[in-house]
């Protein structure tokens, strides 16, 4: 194992391990990496057999792991025979301190810090459509009833309408998140759109008005629902429900997961039940190993 600067690692090989494994998730990719941290590095694992992202930043000359905008999986990705405890000692020896977001696939076991469970929601879409309609709830039926009752349609819009949208919706919400997150993220997203890795849809009323937008990243495994916005005109028409629905319809029959990206939130995590989703959990990794002084301040 070794710990290198991003600018030091082979993007090739790092991208191919990511996309050659099922727990490589497009936050992981080389390019989105890069955008969205302030700086980072990678722990790698022979000829690349296995790889895992560190973000990092430093506080007072120490350097930590931390969690990016919009970055909500990394872990270590791929297939090794070295032990999972083993590849996070590795890790703390050179990084005192952090909060880290582990993969579904990351069993820790008597590793180092503490470990808090959080929520995923996932719809497998390579089945037709009428059968994963099948498991949607008979409550999300009813909405989607009433949803096309409203005279709702669906068209193409841009990754910075969805962006700007869902900045000024949620900034509030999501206090932590600063200009400069939104910015990157909409460059990393348009470039994504131009290889055919993101999109942009918005839901209209019959009076001509945006009442939903959703930006979607899309890998050769997921689509990730990382923008869901819904207006106040929307939340009535339950344009949200009518949006997703449509998604799954088009990407339905596709080797695809739909990642409903979360959520531990309780109102959240029943809407994204509704569609038959089956929570992927993973974990938030802690940990503390700063020098005892240092360490009484930051807990």
């Amino acid at each position: 194992m070794q710990i290198i600067p991003s600018h030091n690692i082979d993007k090739i090989k790092w991208d191919a391990c990511v996309a050659n494994n099922k727990n490589g998730l497009i936050y992981a990719s080389f390019d989105y990496l890069s955008a969205m941290s302030d700086n980072w590095s990678g722990l790698i694992i022979n000829d690349y057999e296995a790889i895992m992202p560190l973000p990092w930043r430093k506080k007072w000359g120490i350097k930590y792991l931390y969690t990016p905008a919009f970055v909500q999986q990394l872990g270590l990705i791929g297939e090794t025979t070295i032990a999972f405890a083993d590849v996070l000692n590795c890790i703390i020896k050179q990084i005192k301190y952090g909060d880290y977001l582990l993969n579904s696939s990351n069993n820790p076991i008597e590793s180092n810090g503490t470990f808090l469970p959080k929520c995923n929601f996932i719809l497998d879409l390579s089945n037709n459509y009428q059968d994963i309609q099948g498991k949607y709830s008979k409550e999300l039926i009813g909405y989607l009833k009433k949803a096309k009752g409203h005279e709702l349609c669906i068209s193409d819009t841009s990754i910075s309408s969805a962006v700007d949208t869902y900045q000024t919706l949620y900034q509030e919400r999501f206090s932590s998140f600063k200009e400069l997150d939104y910015s990157n993220f909409k460059t990393i997203s348009i470039e994504l759109e131009k290889k055919g890795g993101a999109f942009a849809k918005k839901v209209v009323g019959k009076q001509g008005n945006t009442v939903a937008i959703g930006l979607f990243l899309l890998d050769n495994k997921r689509i990730y629902n990382l923008m869901p916005s819904t207006l106040p005109e929307g939340r009535k028409l339950l344009a949200m429900h009518f949006l997703l629905d449509a998604i799954i319809r088009e990407y339905s029959g596709k080797d695809l997961i739909f990642d409903f990206e979360g959520s531990d939130h309780i109102g959240i995590k029943k809407f994204y039940q509704l569609f038959g989703s089956i929570d992927e959990g993973y974990l938030h990794w802690h940990f503390n190993n700063l020098p005892f002084l240092i360490k009484a301040i930051k807990k």
